[in-house]
């Protein structure tokens, strides 16, 4: 059998290269960084966590990056990620050089999605503290409790029923940025040690500094990250951040 022409070989495994499925899949994906660093309480549902989040990535064509090492907060680092995701960090998790970084890649459009414990991060970074969009103040014990869905047009909402019913440790919360667009908020009635009155927000979003902050409360229990409708509710969150919705 005569051999084929070594440039017509060339050509033809070239385009065979540029249209396989791998090079079009590597074209599609973006990435987002899970940072749970803690200070503070360590929360044992961050594994869980990262495996759920993770698996999100898997099956919704996006890149998850995870680690609990503040070094990679650089301007260099941070610029290859659509978002930005604190997972229960506590406490003092930044030095200053590294918020710096946070804070020009937000200004420079990034996203960011806040879980739980992010609340309870950075007490002394009051831009942290307007982009995650309020503070940890207290909680009572874990229990039921029916989360109010306000907005079923976001994509971390759009789905759940507008009474949602679901255990977890529920989070009071101080100094509340007037600024952030409530998603849902606890109903005080139905469990006990609410802290907030009528208006308790427990999820919400925010145009902020040049990029986009979503912030969920939930989260605090393993189980939670194998809940369907919570999973789905952190991926709108995420998917919002990124700009993808």
């Amino acid at each position: 059998m005569k051999s084929l022409n070594p440039i017509l070989l060339f050509l033809i495994t070239t385009l065979l290269a540029c249209s396989s499925p791998q090079q079009k899949t590597k074209e599609r994906t973006y990435g987002v960084l899970v940072f749970y660093k803690t200070a503070g309480f360590y929360h044992n549902s961050i594994p869980a966590g990262l495996v759920a989040l993770q698996e999100l990535g898997k099956e919704h064509a996006f890149t998850v990056d995870t680690t609990n090492n503040a070094a990679v907060f650089t301007a260099e680092s941070l610029k290859k990620y659509r978002a930005v995701i604190f997972l229960s960090t506590t406490q003092n998790v930044l030095d200053p050089a590294q918020e710096k970084a946070m804070e020009g890649y937000i200004k420079a459009g990034g996203g960011f999605v806040g879980i739980h414990a992010a609340t309870d991060t950075e007490y002394d970074w009051p831009w942290y503290n307007q982009l995650v969009g309020a503070q940890f103040a207290s909680h009572p014990a874990i229990q039921e409790a029916t989360v109010r869905v306000l907005d079923h047009k976001h994509p971390a909402t759009s789905f759940l029923p507008a009474s949602w019913q679901r255990k977890d440790e529920w989070y009071n919360f101080k100094n509340i940025s007037p600024n952030i667009k409530v998603l849902a908020t606890l109903d005080e009635a139905t469990y006990t040690g609410g802290q907030n009155g009528d208006h308790h927000p427990i999820a919400w979003y925010h145009a902020f500094d040049g990029g986009r902050a979503f912030y969920t409360g939930g989260g605090h229990t393993k189980e939670s990250f194998q809940e369907p409708l919570f999973r789905q509710h952190l991926l709108g969150g995420i998917l919002y951040a990124m700009g993808k919705k």
